[in-house]
């Protein structure tokens, strides 16, 4: 069983859901993401997912590409973020993940990648733009190292297809709550908690919502039929003040903030 199994495990044991915020590694600098990353764990955060910077993302919306294209004007490489992640997931108790595009984990070479970032005490990796259908190399290698490999379902997936990524995911399945790129929103589609509902009856692999989420009322609509919130734009965002105001404060806002959806959770 992989950490992230065996933390949702708990979670279902006492009812509790989890809370999982999305930093970019290397923005402002890697420093500051450490930073981040450990106080989030003391807010008690369940997972932490750290965003790979590259230059053509698939999904992310403009304050979450933002924060990437500033990380890669910082010549950031992945050998220092995952050396960041090596020391940073010792000092941590809840589980990391990385959100990288599957070029980059091919580049790097699908097998050294799980084995570099599993020795980095990484759990698992969300890779985006890895379609069910190629996925079965990198799950073969995913399962054998107990790593978890995460992958994503959207409003306007099939249902036939729904079932059949979730079938190849572990750990637990992305649910996307909006046709899109991320960022922060008002208002969520009406049918979000009817699909996800729909979901929750056919598979027993965790569900976990992103996209959109960033408010203590979006977090209690979706709690009851998800078993994980993601929220990054919102998080991103504040992170990014971190070049204008006292780095001190912009770390004491992101906790506040993420102390506000933990408190919105059931």
């Amino acid at each position: 069983m992989s950490r992230i199994e065996s933390l949702f495990t708990e979670l279902r044991k006492t009812g509790r859901k989890a809370f999982m915020p999305f930093v970019t590694a290397g923005d402002p600098d890697l420093d500051f993401t450490a930073d981040a990353i450990r106080e989030l764990d003391r807010r008690g955060c369940s997972i932490c997912e750290v965003g790979i910077p590259y230059s053509d993302p698939i999904a992310d919306g403009p304050v979450i590409q933002a924060s990437y294209t500033r990380a890669l004007a910082r010549k950031i490489k992945l050998g220092e973020i995952l050396d960041m992640l090596g020391t940073v997931s010792q000092q941590v108790k809840m589980p990391l993940v990385t959100m990288v595009s599957y070029a980059i984990v091919y580049r790097h070479g699908l097998k050294q990648y799980v084995a570099d970032a599993k020795a980095a005490g990484v759990a698992g990796a969300i890779v985006p733009d890895l379609l069910v259908e190629e996925s079965q190399e990198l799950a073969a290698i995913c399962q054998e190292a107990h790593f978890s490999l995460i992958q994503l379902a959207t409003p306007t997936t099939p249902r036939e297809r729904a079932l059949r990524i979730a079938q190849a995911s572990t750990g637990f399945l992305y649910y996307v709550s909006v046709t899109g790129i991320t960022g922060e929103r008002t208002e969520l589609p009406p049918t979000l908690v009817e699909k996800v509902g729909w979901l929750r009856t056919q598979t027993d692999l965790p569900i976990c919502i992103g996209f959109g989420i960033s408010t203590p009322q979006h977090v209690k609509l979706l709690a009851p039929v998800a078993d994980g919130l993601i929220v990054g734009s919102a998080i991103v965002r504040r992170i990014a003040e971190a070049a204008t105001r006292p780095r001190d404060t912009v770390l004491r806002d992101v906790s506040e903030y993420a102390a506000s959806l933990l408190a919105a959770l059931p």
